[in-house]
């Protein structure tokens, strides 16, 4: 018996080293795979980084994509009305901080204001205590990427070319035929009324959600930021003052409240809930889970494109 332990004791140690050395190969091989090492022509976060850099030029120490924005804070007032289809704290009946950053999308933080220029609104609600929300939202109704990659594949067809410093017409025109949901989204985009300003414009989610109750149910959703303004969609003077969306948004800030109804819309079996370039029908069942409220604006130098919060 004592001459066979030492045997045991190797063939365990044998079998501890195997099993270790398996694990170190699994993380390995996880590593490569999400570094894409494994997968060259896969669509990797560092891609997608550089696809922003391509297009934009490197602008250090703003963000990739929306890079022209500004920030305040203020507050959600929940009425409770969605506690039945979420069980999360925030949508509980109560007031909870908020943190905003209205912006125009693409990555050229100078960028001079356009009527055209997507805008977008990033709320991160913050209840005492609880889980956070963040979400992205944007005043166009439908958006005109299907998939991750085809954004990818519109930044790459987008490019300017190194020599000429522009962009190659049938690059375009070959993405655009591999995607006809690209143009039949522009056209629902195109047939939008723009709102004058940041603060009485209409921000959709476009992605779907899964909204999870207290049972354990799920209800696929989208949601919207409709504002408690009149919409005015009298232009603004864009060609005599490049930053004046922000500029009147500052004003509108420093002045009263800024306010949007947090509208949540729910899906159904028709709801196209793995597609963002189809819009969803206008007679689906809404609830409108309270008021978002802007009146403190933080981190901006008035007038320059600094406008971003770190």
């Amino acid at each position: 018996m004592d001459e066979e332990r030492p045997e045991r004791i190797a063939a365990s140690n044998v079998d501890r080293l195997a099993g270790i050395g398996v694990v170190a190969i699994g993380v390995v091989v996880v590593f490569l795979y999400v570094g894409g090492w494994l997968s060259p022509s896969r669509l990797t976060p560092n891609r997608m980084i550089a696809g922003f850099e391509a297009s934009n030029g490197n602008q250090p120490g703003f963000r990739r994509n929306h890079a022209k924005g500004i920030c305040a804070t203020g507050w959600f007032d929940s009425n409770g009305n969605a506690s039945s289809i979420l069980k999360a704290a925030l949508f509980r009946a109560g007031r909870y901080p908020v943190v905003a950053r209205l912006a125009f999308s693409g990555g050229m933080p100078f960028v001079a204001n356009d009527d055209s220029t997507v805008r977008s609104v990033a709320l991160r609600f913050m209840p005492t205590g609880q889980e956070e929300l963040r979400t992205g939202m944007v005043n166009i109704p439908v958006f005109p990427f299907k998939t991750a990659q085809a954004f990818y594949d519109q930044m790459v067809a987008t490019t300017p070319d190194p020599k000429t410093s522009k962009v190659d017409p049938p690059k375009m025109q070959t993405f655009s035929g591999e995607h006809p949901e690209f143009g039949a989204a522009l056209e629902i985009i195109g047939a939008r009324t723009v709102s004058s300003g940041f603060g009485d414009a209409t921000y959709n989610s476009l992605d779907t959600f899964t909204f999870v109750d207290a049972n354990g149910e799920s209800t696929p959703a989208r949601w919207a930021a409709v504002p408690v303004a009149a919409v005015s969609s009298e232009p603004s003077e864009t060609k005599q003052d490049s930053n004046a969306l922000f500029d009147a948004f500052i004003l509108l800030v420093l002045t009263h409240q800024v306010q949007w109804h947090l509208v949540i819309t729910l899906g159904g079996p028709d709801g196209h809930t793995d597609d963002p370039t189809l819009p969803w029908s206008a007679t689906r069942k809404q609830i409108d889970a309270g008021i978002v409220s802007l009146d403190r604006l933080t981190t901006y130098r008035a007038r320059t494109a600094d406008l971003v919060l770190t």
